[in-house]
């Protein structure tokens, strides 16, 4: 109920205020019945496309859905950080935001590959992952770095700094 009122001032505050158009990307949707009003009563009539506008997506941190996903996006990559974590631990909830925050700061220096073990044990198997949340860094498809467990924000940003450099 709360998603459908949520979407519907969504809709809505797009449909009636054209946003700008700098910095969003777009796409139309095919024809939106907008209600008009006519000697016989309320009628829908066809409009012409509306254009919804989105915001980018962040393309420093994504979750790897698959093996080839994984073999595509991280070992094939320069520099991607990759964060073996799972839904139920506690440590992976505190670390996940800060790290994504830090790997955000890089400017695209860094990536960051998040993977759920429960989900990829095969991926958690060949990278010997024996304790959530582990952090591998993978270069050129060799590991190069890595930690297991939590560090402060302090840690975290000499760790991705000492990777850039």
């Amino acid at each position: 109920m709360a998603q459908r009122l949520l979407l519907r001032r969504f809709l809505t505050l797009v449909i009636l205020k054209k946003l700008p158009q700098s910095g969003w990307a777009s796409f139309t949707s095919r024809s939106l019945k907008t209600p008009s009003y006519s000697p016989g009563g309320l009628t829908g009539t066809p409009s012409s496309a509306q254009t919804l506008h989105t915001t980018r997506v962040c393309s420093t941190t994504f979750n790897v859905q698959d093996g080839p996903d994984f073999q595509d996006r991280v070992v094939n990559s320069e520099t991607p950080v990759v964060d073996f974590q799972a839904q139920w631990c506690g440590p992976c909830k505190i670390l996940g935001p800060w790290l994504e925050k830090k790997v955000a700061k890089q400017n695209g220096k860094v990536v960051m590959a998040k993977v759920d073990i429960d989900d990829h044990t095969d991926l958690a198997i060949k990278y010997e992952i024996s304790a959530v949340p582990t952090v591998l860094v993978i270069k050129n498809g060799d590991v190069v770095d890595k930690f297991v467990g939590i560090k402060d924000e302090d840690q975290l940003e000499a760790f991705l700094k000492k990777l850039i450099s």
